[in-house]
């Protein structure tokens, strides 16, 4: 009965436009080269706008990772303080997709500083002036603040300013102190690690005391301009996390949003495979189960989902092309406590998704493994989509979430 009524459902969309059109042209509200005009641009636009994306390859990739989206256009990411990043390294990390990959993918990275550590180091950072006009109050880290006390002197003899000379071996040097906790931040489609809202995550984690990591996949910003793909993607968080764990043994904490929520589900079942050290806990703002799902309650396909032939021309491709970001398996695949957080009011990635998701990590995930909360925000606060980073109790949330999991193993 369910599967009639789809079917019925279908027809009706799929004729509801045409049928208006020659309706309105029988009863004579139309002349007949408008009703031809109007035939051939729902042809187009309904028709053969999906058949194209179907045999598209780079289509489907463009319209997943839009990559041509980049703003702010005059930001130049090598200078991370333009957006009140100051004491933040911009680097790059080369990713080799197979053995005989010589030259590899370079991808560029920003490494920002804890503020405890740039409070402690104002004067070796040459950022004394912007430490002074940051008056918000200092958030309590006692043990990492007692190995900065105690390893200050040696660290200052050994640095006595930051330049671009040393700057590399002073920012591992802060990361491999112990006491720390750092965040692997993976952003979502569109524009650079730079952009917008991203910048306010990285500002919230800082006065957190957290070393935070963040950059741009293949094809995006500064990093090598290659077609992205779900694997390349993947492959690109793994080495940044290779670098970071190869540094440090203080515990790592991956965080994604909307996209780079599958990025983030997919790295750890890929780390979890492989039998290598994994995060300590796993944050998911905005997720979605699958870009199946996602795809069509996105705003975007409002006009297409209705018609009969939309899997055929849109889902399944992607999905026949590796583009399926399954978060909802994968979230099945790894030990690691997961965190997620979604705004009711988020129009890009809807709610329902996101619990969704919940639903399927609590009923699908063992006992004996982290565990995995949810956390509502009210679609009164208007946080939509990006800015879940202004709610007062996030960092409260992220705060306990990471002291109850910094020394766990699952």
């Amino acid at each position: 009965m369910y599967e009639l009524h789809s079917w019925l459902r279908s027809v009706f969309y799929a004729t509801l436009i045409p049928g208006t059109i020659l309706l309105s042209w029988l009863t004579g509200l139309v002349g007949l080269r408008s009703l031809q005009a109007c035939l051939l641009i729902f042809f187009l636009i309904f028709v053969l706008l999906p058949l194209v994306f179907r045999y598209s390859v780079t289509l489907q990739r463009g319209l997943l990772f839009l990559t041509f989206i980049k703003y702010p256009k005059d930001l130049d990411l090598t200078r991370p303080e333009s957006i009140g990043l100051y004491a933040t390294r911009n680097f790059f990390i080369t990713v080799k997709d197979h053995d005989e990959d010589e030259d590899g993918v370079r991808i560029g990275v920003w490494h920002v500083l804890p503020r405890n550590a740039v409070r402690r180091f104002r004067r070796e950072l040459l950022v004394e002036a912007e430490v002074e006009q940051d008056v918000e109050p200092d958030e309590p880290s006692p043990e990492n603040d007692r190995h900065l006390s105690e390893l200050a002197p040696a660290i200052r003899s050994e640095f006595p300013s930051v330049v671009p000379e040393n700057e590399q071996l002073f920012y591992e040097r802060l990361l491999r102190m112990p006491g720390g906790t750092v965040v692997l931040y993976l952003h979502g489609n569109t524009a650079t690690r730079g952009s917008g809202h991203r910048g306010e995550v990285y500002k919230l984690l800082r006065k957190l005391n957290y070393h935070v990591f963040t950059f741009d996949y293949r094809g995006y910003a500064d990093s090598d301009p290659v077609p992205p793909t779900e694997e390349g993607v993947v492959r690109d968080a793994l080495k940044v996390f290779e670098y970071i764990a190869n540094i440090t043994s203080n515990p790592i904490f991956v965080w994604g949003h909307s996209l780079g929520t599958g990025v983030a589900t997919h790295l750890c079942a890929r780390l979890s495979s492989l039998r290598e050290r994994a995060p300590r806990g796993v944050i998911l703002e905005s997720p979605f189960t699958n870009i199946r799902d996602e795809i069509r309650l996105h705003p975007f396909a409002r006009l297409f989902k209705n018609l009969p032939w939309f899997d055929f021309t849109i889902s399944r491709p992607m999905y026949s092309n590796k583009l399926r970001f399954e978060s909802d398996l994968h979230i099945l695949q790894f030990r690691q406590p997961v965190m997620i957080i979604h705004a009711e009011d988020d129009v890009v990635v809807p709610f329902l998704l996101g619990y969704r998701l919940y639903r399927i990590a609590l009923d699908g995930r063992s006992r004996s493994w982290g565990p995995v909360e949810f956390h509502r925000f009210k679609a009164i606060h208007r946080y939509g989509h990006k800015y879940l980073c202004r709610a007062p109790e996030l960092p409260g949330l992220l705060r306990q979430f990471a002291e109850s999991y910094r020394d766990a193993v699952y």
